[in-house]
């Protein structure tokens, strides 16, 4: 059912637990054709937005909707959305065939979609073994071929390459950018940074259920300034090179080379060429996502450390620096000392009618 955009709006979207505020007027826009990375640090909010997203949790404030509707009001969500938010939600016993076929029949879908979508994911080899079976990369690709049985317009997937080999995260990668240049729309939620890096397009960056960073990510790349890191025979002199040429964003690295900001490497080297200074090493360093990440979502989890706070006033050890020895006869909790309880033994002419206590009581159980 693709007679709408695609596009996913979420506006305003606070969502409290009690006390907790959990997500905080929290907006962003999807766009068709393209993979958005929804990131940010366990915690931050990212499966609550998911979920009030889908109608899984109601909103205290605000809304989303995809296609221009809220997920209630989209008649056979299954053929609009697919989604992924826990790939557990399978009988141990049942094939994966089978389950995909339960599934078909709930959203009016042929029996043959579900070979189709096992095909699809690289399980055609499993289809009639029960998915209980199965390992979490292997659950991961089910679940996968579950939300692609509509035939959606939009995919929301919560970490979906958690679980995946090297070979299955590539898989994703090209997957889910194949499925995006068709003119659909691909959300995903992950803390594998690097991964992200290489498979979206834009990113929605939260902490403290907040959004920090909304946009591409060649932008946000382009918004850090990069430095050229040089080891040079004489540092000083390509100091005072640098400066006759305007540059004077220059410090010391601790390892001893020259951080310089707001020039490429090929005019460091020229520079250092023209003053006859000679250069060990000289590399632009880049900035990826990953750091890119930390320094936005950065305090998220500084508060104070769990602790027992300060003694109360008068509190001290006792005189002399210690405790001393127990006192006679002293037990340590958990313990039982070997004098303290006989031990009770079955009585073998009694058998179930009583026990025998060590050396003359007896106690009938009734």
């Amino acid at each position: 059912m693709h007679d709408g955009s695609g596009r996913i709006v979420v506006q305003g979207l606070s969502k409290q637990f009690g006390p907790i505020t959990a997500v905080n007027n929290l907006s962003f826009t999807v766009e068709p054709g393209s993979v958005t990375g929804f990131l940010g640090p366990n915690g931050a909010g990212k499966t609550t937005t998911l979920r009030m997203l889908l109608g899984l949790v109601r909103p205290t404030a605000g809304g989303s909707t995809i296609n221009g509707l809220p997920f209630d009001q989209l008649g056979n969500p299954g053929r609009v959305v697919g989604a992924v938010l826990e790939a557990q939600g399978f009988h141990p016993t049942r094939t994966a065939r089978n389950h995909l076929r339960v599934y078909a029949a709930a959203m009016g879908v042929p029996d043959q979609r579900a070979d189709q979508v096992l095909e699809l994911v690289g399980l055609s080899e499993a289809a009639r073994r029960g998915a209980g079976g199965f390992s979490l990369g292997m659950k991961q690709r089910l679940a996968l071929a579950t939300a692609l049985l509509g035939d959606p317009q939009v995919l929301v997937l919560d970490e979906p390459a958690n679980g995946l080999d090297p070979e299955g995260i590539a898989w994703l990668r090209t997957f889910l950018q194949s499925f995006a240049r068709t003119g659909r729309t691909v959300l995903i939620s992950s803390h594998l940074l690097a991964e992200v890096e290489q498979t979206v397009d834009q990113v929605v960056i939260i902490s403290r259920g907040q959004t920090v960073y909304y946009g591409s990510l060649d932008y946000l790349r382009q918004s850090q300034q990069s430095r050229v890191l040089v080891q040079a025979a004489d540092p000083q002199a390509l100091v005072v090179k640098l400066q006759e040429a305007g540059v004077n964003a220059i410090e010391q690295t601790p390892d001893g080379r020259l951080a310089i900001t707001g020039v490429d490497r090929k005019t460091v080297a020229d520079l250092a060429m023209a003053a006859g200074i000679a250069l060990y090493d000289i590399q632009q360093e880049t900035v990826d996502l990953e750091q890119l990440f930390f320094r936005l979502t950065q305090g998220q989890y500084t508060g104070q450390q769990p602790g027992y706070g300060a003694p109360p006033p008068g509190y001290g050890p006792p005189p002399g620096g210690g405790y001393g020895p127990p006192p006679q006869g002293y037990a340590a909790p958990g313990l039982r000392a070997r004098h303290a309880r006989p031990r009770a033994t079955r009585h073998p002419s009694t058998r179930n009618q009583a026990y025998t206590q060590q050396p003359s009581q007896v106690r009938t159980r009734i």
